[in-house]
């Protein structure tokens, strides 16, 4: 995509960055992508952990702010915390009041 200004950018999610990083040899946290409570849950079985921390994927800054990334210890906790990110808009200083809705969350070995 390119601006008035020329300028090229593009938009990637932190799951998709840290694809790219682990391609080139950068270490980055173990992590899966979900996009529902039982697949969150089969992600944090599958990963190093506890802790775990699951991240909404949106194109927001201040999502630690709003509620969407949270540290869980335990499988029951990490199952709760994705469904409740996915089940609501996420609202932060850079999305305005009606919030974005999360598709996928992140799941990391902490």
């Amino acid at each position: 995509m390119t601006g008035e200004t020329g300028v090229y950018s593009m938009k990637l999610h932190e799951y998709q960055a840290k694809d790219i990083f682990r391609k080139f040899g950068i270490p980055v946290p173990k992590g899966r992508v979900a996009t529902s409570a039982d697949e969150a849950l089969k992600a944090g079985q599958d990963l190093p952990g506890p802790p775990w921390v699951v991240k909404a994927q949106v194109h927001a800054g201040g999502r630690g702010k709003g509620g969407g990334v949270r540290v869980v210890k335990s499988l029951d906790e990490l199952r709760r915390a994705a469904s409740d990110i996915l089940s609501r808009p996420l609202v932060t200083k850079q999305t305005g009041p009606e919030g974005k809705k999360v598709h996928q969350v992140l799941i990391e070995e902490a």
